[in-house]
């Protein structure tokens, strides 16, 4: 199997339409600064208690694996924990000075934190992922299509809040893990299940512009309870996971470096070259199949000619040996026939001289 110029230039051309194409969504996807009516989750930590219940609400809803320890266990608060494939969301307890961004010193507190995807309006794993394995829904989740992924974990890297997993202790069918936002219950008309589940009412779910409505009239009427920013609302872009907070954010692990450029912008450079090499990939993949298929032809070729040679020299040798044998055989008939003959003329001769005497 040779590869033509013809054929070759005709891959080419394929795959510079591809690139085409993928480029022009990417031109389209930095237009884009998330969808208007969309919702969203706010999060007011100065009311989380740390109960857990949001975890265990979200793990019974996306039908995840038990923990180690029960969620009536407070004692994994102790540690510092990241969402997993085993869980979509996790509580954290911070011990910090109970003041806003700027005040008198105060007896340090425990402040709990939900960590979760914050579904930025502009994801950065939906930028990364040359499959489109991920979408930014018109109701604002970032939900994720396993039926296409590839495996690559791009989207790990892009996340500029270190959230989704990867199921590597599936060797078959792995996928990665991430909260939805209850994605399936929101389209029904459904809170999201930490949020119907908390008991301090420490999360608000409604339109994103509703929710930042009532995160500013709370800044507004508790100026010394909050510190006077909505994380979320411009951090990356802007996310449908909003926060807001008695401490700097920082405290609470929440970088406070980052800008209002979404995500996308700064992973584009580094992970946009992805689509290129896909796209270049079949082409290359193709070129050393065709190198390998006349290879195996060649060798194929080889192998039967040196066989039929083999076979050509046992037949001769065959041939011979039978023409040797037959050769044998009527030599040793002959023979026996000569002395069959000469036994006979013996007992003639022999017959004769009896009847003579």
């Amino acid at each position: 199997m040779g590869i033509s110029r013809r054929r070759f230039l005709h891959w080419m051309g394929a795959t510079g339409a591809g690139l085409a194409a993928v480029k022009k969504a990417q031109a389209a996807e930095k237009e884009f600064h998330g969808y208007p009516g969309s919702f969203a989750v706010l999060h007011d930590t100065t009311l989380c208690v740390g109960c857990r219940s949001c975890e265990a609400a979200c793990n019974s809803v996306n039908g995840l694996p038990p923990p180690e320890k029960p969620f009536s266990d407070l004692s994994v608060l102790e540690q510092k924990r990241r969402t997993d494939e085993k869980s979509f969301t996790v509580v954290n307890r911070y011990q910090v000075s109970n003041v806003p961004a700027a005040g008198p010193r105060a007896e340090p507190r425990a402040i709990f934190r939900k960590h979760q995807c914050n579904h930025c309006l502009e994801p950065a794993c939906a930028s990364a992922c040359f499959v489109r394995a991920f979408t930014k829904t018109p109701e604002g989740p970032v939900i994720y299509d396993p039926s296409v992924c590839v495996g690559c974990r791009y989207c790990l890297l892009a996340c500029p809040f270190n959230v989704p997993a990867y199921e590597y202790n599936k060797a078959l069918e792995p996928r990665v893990m991430k909260c939805t936002m209850c994605y399936p219950r929101i389209t029904k008309g459904l809170l999201p299940a930490c949020v119907e589940a908390c008991p301090m009412e420490a999360l608000t779910f409604g339109k994103r512009e509703d929710v930042l409505r009532i995160a500013r009239e709370r800044i507004r009427k508790h100026p010394d309870r909050y510190v006077d920013h909505i994380y979320g609302e411009t951090e990356v872009g802007g996310t449908s996971w909003l926060y807001l907070a008695g401490v700097p954010f920082q405290q609470l692990d929440l970088r406070e470096d980052y800008q209002i450029r979404p995500a996308p912008e700064f992973t584009s450079g580094a992970l946009g070259a992805v689509p290129m090499v896909i796209g270049l990939w079949p082409v290359l993949l193709i070129g050393l199949y065709a190198i390998n298929q006349r290879k195996e032809k060649i060798a194929q070729q080889e192998r039967e000619q040196a066989i039929q040679a083999v076979l050509a020299q046992a037949r001769a040798e065959a041939e011979r040996k039978a023409q040797e044998a037959a050769q044998k055989a009527a030599q040793e008939k002959q023979k026996a026939i000569d002395m069959a003959v000469k036994k006979a003329l013996e007992e003639a001769a022999k017959a004769k001289g009896k009847e003579g005497a």
